[in-house]
């Protein structure tokens, strides 16, 4: 990974700074942890998020006994240059209670449609063989078609008075609408976008 990061260690005596790390696709924050120059050189080096352990004195890759490793996806720092944020895909529980974060037993799931883009994205980007997604994504024609069918099955099931069913239409709409995205080389942030754009110029 190429770092273009500038991060000041030294606005600390034991030149460590914070590392809060978040689920890249469920935005979840897992944990906090803290870094030195080293610290960060490792984790850009072998791509798993590398902390420097108080405890320990040492360097410490996250799941270097659990396996629960941290992969990185993206890592920014904040305007003062003392914060780093790493986004990661975790590969089991993050706290070594055995919970997803370390911030409760909350399960770490997605409060928003991003997982669902990611989901998609990820299998655009590492085809499956055999996969539904991959199919459609492979098919623009097939992608567009089940967007209006499911969009007709949803006002069907919109008359009536079973949620259940309203809320399954609803659920394959969503899917297959993030799915023709994809096939035009677009996703859901490209909308959220042209939506901000228009709150902010009515």
């Amino acid at each position: 990974m190429k770092n273009t990061l500038t991060p000041d260690f030294s606005k600390n005596a034991d030149q460590l700074i914070p590392a809060i790390i978040q689920d890249a696709m469920s935005e979840q924050v897992l944990m906090l942890g803290y870094m030195n120059q080293e610290a960060l050189d490792k984790t850009l080096e072998i791509g798993k998020v590398t902390f420097y352990s108080r405890s320990k004195k040492r360097l410490w890759t996250k799941g270097e006994t659990s396996n629960n490793f941290l992969y990185v996806k993206d890592i920014k720092q904040d305007c003062d240059a003392d914060t780093l944020l790493i986004k990661v895909t975790p590969a089991g529980p993050a706290c070594h209670k055995g919970n997803d974060t370390c911030f409760g037993v909350q399960p770490n799931t997605s409060t928003s449609l991003r997982f669902l883009n990611e989901i998609i994205k990820d299998r655009k980007e590492n085809p499956k063989e055999g996969s539904y997604t991959n199919t459609l994504l492979n098919n623009i024609n097939k992608a567009a078609q089940k967007v209006g069918e499911e969009a007709v099955e949803l006002v069907i099931e919109a008359k009536d008075h079973n949620r259940d069913l309203f809320l399954n239409e609803a659920a394959d709409l969503m899917y297959h609408y993030l799915v023709l995205l994809h096939t035009k080389g677009e996703n859901l942030e490209n909308v959220i976008d042209v939506l901000q754009q228009r709150h902010t110029n009515p």
